[in-house]
Parts: structure tokens; C-alpha cells; sequence
């Protein structure tokens, strides 16, 4: 007979899941930081496969499907597949994963005259690269490295995700079952950010123009993606934006909006330079809300301040979450609404009087900036919409996998006007459609700012009674609904790209 006491209930899944989750991700955060030489991901979903079987999702599918009217009840079931949906794709690709994080730590890009630069600074090296030939030779080596061993792996890894989600048989396709298990319209999304495309056309060709064809000295046609990093990297504003200051001044910030910055030392700062520490910041949370790390490693002026502001808005997302709330809550969830909380905080350079307290810009410079920041704000905006036309090809199955690298570079090509190289068609992709996460949360972050603008005027940001009232709203709740849910019933609005567009014009009139 079977021992009923050995049986995966609800409870026991969550318990389990939470140790699972915070193991992989002290693993992800050892690797990527540098102090680890990689990440153990097939030991880990070994030692933790009770959660990862046929019985978890079993369990997870049995929540789901019992519908009783509770809307909490039901988020969370939701939240609990698509965990066992992810879970279940990472375990078919940990051995890629560790092959990919052991290779981005070694590999070398030698240049024509043999220079060598480590993989992982050469997205750095490009944005530093004042000389054109330069930063082009460098991005056409990374490229050709990519092309001939991270390609390869890439290609494999999707191969291996898409097979293992449309495996489960939850739904009719990679595509559809991420919409039933997530919660949100893809498609609906990305006919959204066609409109969004179309509607600052004129825009965006102004400021090209301005900023890459006159500002740069750059043919129209001859633009590539690595003149676009160059050219975001904002140099010309580098003496404004120390990086003795960035951590201070934006530490200030937080003290006078009434939240501790550290959290009672919950958040641990790490923004120091070592080897083996990847060039993308990230936020780490390893035990939520009690250990939290933000990981950044500098590259110089203003993109260091973004950054931090934004990983920041993260930290004190994770941090502030209340304890022995759900593990859905905590760990699952929308993760529109942590990166919406990170782009309201890196928002922040955005801002007329913020720019003037904390960076101490003079008014003569702050219209300016505006406008370079409105510059990169609808060059990542476009490009985030392109890519997910681009992942919806990509995910889709529809097309073959040697026609990727021309659909990549000709979607973010048309969209952004930078040429795009198309070895990064499978590298330059945020895993299961996480860049609608990233759309969702520039809709969120507008909403979240009128509404915090409306409370405690536009200078919220240093009122003592707006962050009291953003943890106790927002943070504290973690990602308990979804983030068009949040929205409404923080804001009273729905998620639109109207706002931004809104908020483009007024950056650049």
C-alpha cells in the first residue's frame, strides 16, 4: 500500500520549492558575481527533483484547475504551474546553462592586431571605445566568437526549452502555454507595441537624426548596434555623474522618501570591479526578504547611476516583502511588477528635480540630458517591442532555425535603425519571454509614478511619507497578483503604452 505520509501535498511542494529556489538562486548569484568559477545547476535539480516529478505538477495542475471564485487562491495556484513550467524547462537545460556560465567566464576575443579582451568586457569595452574602428572591430570579433561557440550552444538550449514546455501538453504550443500559465495576452501585447512602434515613428527619427546622424557623425545605414552602445553610454555627461557620488546621493534619496536603503542590512552592496564578475548588473534575491545582494560592475558616468537606481528599486522590492507570506508571493508571481518598482526608481534621471538634488545638475544641463535620456529611453523602448515580435517568430516554431539570424537582425534592425548582427539572434534573448515582463514594467513604472506624483507631489521622491506608503501599497505584497491587477488597484489605471509616449514628448518639447 502506499505511505500516504511520503505523499507531495500542496504545502510540502511550497516548503520544498522555497529551498529549491533560493539554493539555485545563491548558485546563480555566486557565478555571476565571481566568486564561484560556476554554478552547479544539475546537482541542484537532482538534489531537489521531488519538486521537479510528475507528482509536482501533478499537484500544481490539481490547484490550477480547482477554480472556487478565490481571486488570491487562483493567482497563486497560477503562479505554483508556472513555476513547475519554468522549473521543468531549466532542469532541461542545466547542463547547457553551466556550459554557457563556464564558457562566458573564459572565453577571449582577440582582435585583429591581437589585442585580447575577456568575453564578458567587451560590452564594456564597446561602450568605452571612443575611436569607431575600435568599438566595430571589437563587436565584429565578440560576434564571430559568438557565431562559432555560444551559437551553437544557444541554439541547442531553445531547442531543449521548447521541447520540455510544449512536452507538458498544457496547451497548443511554447507560445500559448506560456499565455495560460502566465496570465497575459502575448499576442495582445505585442500588437500593442506594433501600435507603440508606429505611433513614435516621427519621434524616433528625430532624435536619430539628432543624436546619431548629426551628434555621432554616422551615416543613416552605417549605424550598428555597437555605435548605439557607444553612443547610450551618455560620455559626454560623464563629469556630472561621479561615481564617488552614485552611492550616497542615491542612498540619500531613499533615506528622505522614508525607506532604509539597506533594509536593516537585508540589501548587501556589491559594485566593486573583480575578475569573473559579468558585465550585466543584477539584483540577487537569495532569501526572501532577508538576503539580498545587488550586483553591479562599473562601467562609468551616468549608465553606473541608472543602473544602481534601478537594481536598487529591485533590492528594496525583495527586501521589503513581508515575511511568512506565501512562497508564490514572495518568489513567483508577475515579475512585471519588480521590474516595474526597478524602472520607477531608475526613472528617476528622468526627473528635472531629482537631477538637480541628488546629481546636482545645473539647469543649463538638465534640458539636455533630457533629451539624450529621452533618446535612450525610446531606443530601448523600440527595441524591447521588436524583440518580442522577434521572440514570438523565435518561439513560435514556425520558421527555421537558420532563418533566425535574418529575422532577428532585420525586426530590431527596422524598428531600432541600428544594424544588428545576426550571430546574437539566439544570444540577444531573454528567456521565456521575459522582455514582456520588461514592457509591462515601463507601463507600470508610468502609472506608479502619476499616481505617487498626484499623492505627494512631484517631488515625491524625497517626501518621507511616499516610501511608507509605496512598502506598505506595493512592496510588502511581493507579486501576490498580477500586474495589470496591481496597477488597478494601486493606480486606478490600466497598463498602456500612452503614458509613455506622453512622457517622450514632454522629455524632448
Amino acid at each position: 500500500m502506499p505511505n500516504h505520509a511520503d505523499r507531495l501535498t500542496p504545502e510540502r511542494l511550497r516548503r520544498a520549492g522555497e529551498v529549491f529556489t533560493a539554493a539555485v538562486a545563491r548558485a546563480w548569484w555566486m557565478a555571476h558575481a565571481g566568486h564561484a568559477p560556476g554554478a552547479a545547476l544539475q546537482a541542484l535539480h537532482e538534489r531537489h527533483a521531488a519538486v521537479l516529478g510528475e507528482e509536482a505538477l501533478a499537484v500544481a495542475l490539481e490547484l490550477f484547475r480547482a477554480d472556487d471564485g478565490d481571486v488570491a487562491r487562483r493567482q497563486r495556484a497560477r503562479a505554483l504551474l508556472e513555476w513547475q513550467v519554468e522549473s521543468r524547462a531549466a532542469r532541461a537545460v542545466a547542463a547547457l546553462d553551466e556550459r554557457e556560465i563556464a564558457w562566458s567566464r573564459t572565453a577571449v576575443v582577440t582582435l585583429p592586431w591581437g589585442e585580447r579582451l575577456p568575453y564578458e568586457q567587451a560590452p564594456i569595452a564597446i561602450a568605452n571605445a571612443g575611436d569607431r574602428g575600435r568599438r566595430l572591430a571589437i563587436d565584429e570579433a565578440r560576434a564571430a566568437l559568438v557565431a562559432r561557440e555560444l551559437a551553437p550552444l544557444r541554439r541547442e538550449r531553445f531547442a531543449r526549452e521548447r521541447d520540455a514546455v510544449e512536452g507538458l501538453g498544457l496547451a497548443g504550443g511554447y507560445v500559448e502555454t506560456f499565455a495560460e500559465v502566465s496570465g497575459i495576452d502575448i499576442r495582445a501585447l505585442a500588437a500593442d507595441a506594433a501600435a507603440f512602434l508606429r505611433d513614435t515613428e516621427a519621434l524616433w527619427h528625430e532624435l536619430f537624426a539628432e543624436f546619431v546622424v548629426r551628434g555621432g557623425g554616422i551615416a543613416a545605414g552605417e549605424a550598428t548596434r555597437a555605435d548605439a552602445l557607444y553612443l547610450l553610454r551618455g560620455h559626454a555627461f560623464d563629469a556630472h555623474f561621479p561615481a564617488g557620488h552614485l552611492e550616497p546621493e542615491i542612498l540619500r534619496q531613499v533615506r528622505e522618501m522614508g525607506l532604509d536603503p539597506l533594509a536593516g542590512g537585508r540589501i548587501r552592496l556589491d559594485t566593486a570591479d573583480r575578475p569573473g564578475k559579468r558585465a550585466r548588473a543584477f539584483c540577487a534575491p537569495v532569501q526572501v526578504p532577508d538576503e539580498v545582494h545587488l550586483v553591479l560592475r562599473p562601467q562609468g558616468g551616468a549608465a553606473d547611476w541608472r543602473t544602481f537606481l534601478h537594481e536598487l528599486g529591485h533590492a528594496l522590492h525583495f527586501a521589503h516583502m513581508t515575511p511568512g507570506t506565501p512562497f508564490e508571493d514572495r518568489w513567483l508571481g508577475d515579475h512585471s511588477i519588480t521590474e516595474g518598482l526597478a524602472m520607477l526608481f531608475d526613472h528617476r534621471l528622468h526627473d528635472r528635480g531629482w537631477l538637480a538634488r541628488y546629481a546636482g545638475l545645473p539647469r543649463r544641463v538638465v534640458a539636455a540630458w533630457r533629451r539624450a535620456a529621452a533618446f535612450e529611453e525610446l531606443q530601448f523602448l523600440r527595441r524591447y517591442c521588436a524583440k518580442l515580435a522577434y521572440e514570438l517568430v523565435l518561439y513560435g516554431g514556425g520558421a527555421s532555425w537558420d532563418d533566425l539570424p535574418g529575422a532577428y537582425a532585420d525586426t530590431l534592425g527596422a524598428a531600432t535603425r541600428f544594424r544588428y548582427q545576426p550571430a546574437d539572434a539566439l544570444v540577444d534573448v531573454d528567456p521565456r519571454f521575459y522582455g514582456a515582463r520588461y514592457l509591462r514594467a515601463w507601463q507600470l513604472q508610468a502609472a506608479l509614478g502619476t499616481t505617487l506624483t498626484e499623492r505627494f507631489d512631484e517631488d515625491w521622491w524625497r517626501n518621507p511619507a511616499s516610501g511608507p506608503w509605496l512598502a506598505a501599497e506595493v512592496l510588502a505584497h511581493g507579486q501576490r497578483e498580477p500586474g495589470h491587477d496591481l496597477a488597478q488597484r494601486v493606480t486606478g489605471q490600466a497598463l498602456s503604452f500612452a503614458p509613455l509616449v506622453r512622457a517622450l514628448e514632454a522629455m524632448v518639447a
